[in-house]
């Protein structure tokens, strides 16, 4: 055993609408993990699900159900996405995992004794979409810098982490340990953005959100994300728990592999609640790029911004099996940076290298194996010609391919095995099997042909093993070579003369690309039907259809604001007078977020002219002004189209 190695992903919210970019993270760190692990190294792999908070509880109070029965499918669809990309973790944690909940409050309760933890009020702008918390001047726009969605003005009693306290220990790991974050261009970010300008101390707990971790001193305060997310990494090994030989063995994590987008979650909270427990920090936190479709991220939010790009993973490994999503995931994208995903571009990577370079060398060579020897491999014969060339890049290859996974380049590893594809593409071309097959003089020389053909085949194969979970086996197969052979296996020359080759038919069968994408086309487009029928169906379940004579009920009338004030003490209200024929009403409404007093007065609005009146804030609210909402919940005032006199029905 050659030593330890513990990776990490983040965990994920289980939103349910995934796309091929949730999957890049989890495939790479399944990619390294194999790596490590066929180099005989005790590999420990973590992924795992976030699933406390607002988001969660809201949408399970929308739904009428638990949290717990909301999420609980979530997870599990989760977890068929990564078996259907033949992720192959160690553990899968959950943050309402017991023995996580647990972790979480014996964390709280240290740091609330050693003082790292304090009690004081909340007083800034919240992301319920990124569950962030944010200050005035961090905002874009006004908006959250993360998402660019809404936030909302909060005020609360909460528990608070010192991590102003720990801003210049982290400067000096960040100096004295350069390979901690990477890639570099993160450490100017962080340093930059967050250290220099001065760091906040962190809110870590909510007394509005009940589905949480309550806090073990203080039971009406929840477990605020970063602290409960966080803790997965540790508390997966047991830490603080009957049972820490988990954590023993495998703390400190050599790789926190993360989105660059929560980078500084992971390379200054992270490393400073670490500092506060007095435990080990992790030896690298990497900032990937992000996969993007039409130079923007792909993300939940854009999902209907795709065009004919099929992003859907099970749709894809449907399509074109989990090996070619695998590979384009970890060949197209240059590792920490951004990369672009079209349908296209994984197409012709599935042509170019998949079929036309590696499927025809394995066709090729199996096929010339069992027409010319009948299925028996022959013997090694002499160096000849170029046979020099190919069993030297042959033998050098892991070696290069080592040093670009110690240095987290997947891609740059793939090039070096499928150069050595090439290679051995090219060999062919040189000696000309067919021609030596002519003269029986020749036959040792064909044999020895297709013997180092066989053994560079056998090689790639046993090099692909990390990277694609399908195609190398049944390689390794046909060569009647162990599958699960390890990297220990590459000398050349491994494989046994007389040792049975079958002929494989075509691993990756070339794709007409024209007639793909139009097919591409045509799904995508009957998905967004079916997701628009869906809604429809979800909408009319959720709002029973009604009568005329319901709809007659509602009295709805044009109206004219003629004057509008803020209501006191409250952020969201407007108190609006609004003259609806002879008649003036007050009335009360909920959107000082999208319009200001000024704006409101002159404005036509429809009003619900025959609600039961009622007081909001101590404000007598005479009706309700109509507005429309999209789905990212924004709103703006329904009104006629044209100049209609105040007191006009609305039918």
């Amino acid at each position: 055993m050659k030593g330890k190695y513990y990776i990490t992903t983040p965990i994920y919210y289980p939103s349910g609408n995934w796309h091929i970019g949730h999957c890049y993270t989890t495939v790479i760190c399944d990619a390294l993990a194999r790596f490590h692990k066929m180099q005989g190294e005790d590999v420990f792999f973590l992924t795992g699900t976030d699933e406390h908070g607002q988001k969660v509880e809201r949408e399970a109070k929308e739904r009428g159900i638990t949290p717990l029965q909301f999420i609980d499918p979530l997870v599990a669809r989760l977890k068929d996405m990564w078996k259907l990309l033949d992720v192959s973790y160690d553990r899968f944690i959950r943050t309402t995992d017991p023995d996580h909940v647990a972790c979480v409050q014996k964390i709280y309760q240290k740091l609330y004794e050693s003082g790292d933890v304090y009690k004081s009020t909340y007083n800034g702008w919240y992301c319920t979409p990124c569950e962030s918390m944010w200050t005035e001047g961090q905002l874009v726009n006004g908006k959250c810098p993360d998402c660019g969605r809404e936030v909302t003005l909060q005020k609360e009693e909460s528990y608070f982490f010192r991590l102003s306290k720990y801003a210049p220990k982290i400067l000096k790991l960040y100096e004295d340990n350069p390979e901690f974050l990477q890639p570099k261009s993160r450490i100017n970010e962080m340093v930059n953005n967050f250290l220099k300008p001065g760091l906040q101390d962190l809110c870590v707990s909510r007394t509005t959100v009940k589905w949480g971790i309550p806090l073990p001193f203080d039971e009406k305060h929840t477990a605020y994300v970063w602290i409960d997310a966080l803790s997965n990494y540790i508390s997966a090994l047991g830490y603080l728990s009957g049972d820490d030989s988990l954590y023993k063995k495998y703390w400190n994590a050599d790789l926190h592999l993360v989105g660059k987008e929560i980078v500084r979650f992971h390379a200054i909270i992270w490393p400073a609640i670490l500092m506060a427990l007095g435990e080990p920090l992790p030896k690298q936190v990497y900032g990937h790029g992000w996969l993007l479709i039409g130079g923007e991220k792909l993300s939940k939010s854009k999902s209907d911004k795709v065009g004919v790009q099929l992003a859907d993973p099970y749709e894809l490994v449907k399509r074109y099996g989990a090996d070619a999503i695998r590979y384009f995931l970890l060949r197209e994208i240059p590792f920490g940076s951004d990369g672009e995903y079209t349908t296209e571009k994984l197409l012709s990577r599935i042509n170019a290298d998949l079929a036309n370079d590696l499927g025809n060398l394995v066709s090729r060579t199996t096929a010339m194996i069992g027409q010319y020897f009948g299925g028996s491999l022959p013997a090694r014969g002499a160096i000849e010609g170029t046979d020099g060339e190919l069993v030297s890049m042959a033998e050098g290859v892991f070696g290069r391919v080592r040093a670009c996974m110690d240095a987290l380049n997947a891609p740059d590893a793939l090039a070096e095995i499928f150069a050595l594809v090439s290679r051995a593409n090219k060999y062919i071309d040189e000696t000309t099997p067919w021609i030596l097959a002519k003269d029986e003089s020749k036959r040792a020389r064909l044999g020895a042909v297709l013997y180092n053909l066989a053994e560079t085949v056998r090689v790639c194969a046993v090099l692909l093993k990390p990277f694609l979970t399908q195609a190398p086996a049944q390689i390794l197969k046909s060569l009647s070579f162990p599958e699960d052979a390890g990297f220990d296996s590459l000398r050349f020359g491994a494989l046994e003369a007389g040792a049975k080759i079958e002929k494989l038919p075509p691993l990756f069968p070339r794709i007409d690309v024209k007639k793909e994408l139009e097919a591409v086309a045509e799904l995508v487009k009957k998905n967004a039907e079916e997701k628009a029928k869906a809604q429809v169906k979800k909408t009319e379940e959720e709002k029973p259809l009604i009568g005329i004579e319901d709809f007659g009920r509602v009295s709805l009338k044009v109206g004219e604001v003629i004057a509008c004030e803020r209501v006191e003490k409250s952020d969201k209200l407007l108190h609006e007078t609004v003259k609806i024929g002879d008649e003036v009403r007050s009335i009360v409404s909920g959107i000082a977020k999208y319009y200001t007093p000024e704006e409101m007065v002159g404005k036509k609005v429809v009003v619900v002219a025959n609600l039961k009146p009622v007081k909001l804030r101590g404000v007598l609210s005479e009706g309700m002004i109509l507005c429309a909402e999209d789905k990212e919940g924004n709103l703006c005032l329904v009104a006629p189209e044209k100049n209609m006199a105040g007191g006009g029905e609305v039918r």
